[in-house]
């Protein structure tokens, strides 16, 4: 099995637009953003809690510190999250208001009066059911945070701050993520 499809911008906007038209669409929308613009792998997104994203005033953190049980490799890391992330997330949170902090931010279908979160799984699941809808070969819930390592090293980022900010202890995992494009080789040739 090969890697995850790096969406284009096209794609992406597509994605959005069907998980937009789903029963549950604002949350299915921000599970597709949290691993686009966060770089969050899924077991991170699933596990994310309101008290993890907001702090006492009531905003949405620019830092979110995860604990070891909900990352890979049994390590806590800082994730940091951009402005369109926190709006999107502001957003989300008053259209859909939580009664605990303690709450999972992404509720499931089944959460009806108790606050009940997704598995890894099921969020996997559900994300790459948004891609097949939206005709997408190759994307799985992976996409969107091989997408965001792309982006970061395709925008001029050192490799070892994307590191830092996918959580990696190893270089060479950062750069298996990074998608290259014949287009970007082109480019590239041109500079010599």
């Amino acid at each position: 099995m090969g890697q995850a499809k790096v969406l284009t911008e096209a794609e992406f906007k597509n994605a959005m637009a069907v998980a937009a038209q789903r029963r549950h669409g604002d949350r299915d929308r921000l599970a597709l953003l949290l691993t686009h613009l966060a770089g969050l792998r899924v077991c991170e997104a699933a596990g994310l809690t309101v008290a993890i994203v907001v702090g006492a005033d009531g905003k949405v953190l620019p830092e979110w510190r995860l604990t070891s049980e909900q990352t890979k490799g049994s390590k806590g890391r800082v994730v940091y999250v951009n402005t369109r992330l926190r709006k999107e997330i502001t957003a989300y949170l008053k259209a859909h208001p939580v009664k605990d902090p303690s709450w999972p931010l992404l509720l499931s279908q089944k959460a009806n009066r108790r606050a009940r979160g997704f598995s890894a799984n099921t969020l996997c699941q559900m994300i790459n059911e948004i891609y097949r809808a939206a005709g997408i070969q190759g994307a799985t819930s992976h996409s969107g945070r091989r997408g965001f390592i792309t982006s970061l090293a395709n925008s001029g980022v050192g490799i070892k701050v994307i590191m830092d900010l996918a959580g990696h202890r190893q270089m060479g995992t950062t750069q298996r993520y990074i998608n290259v494009t014949d287009e970007q080789k082109r480019r590239a040739v041109e500079l010599v």
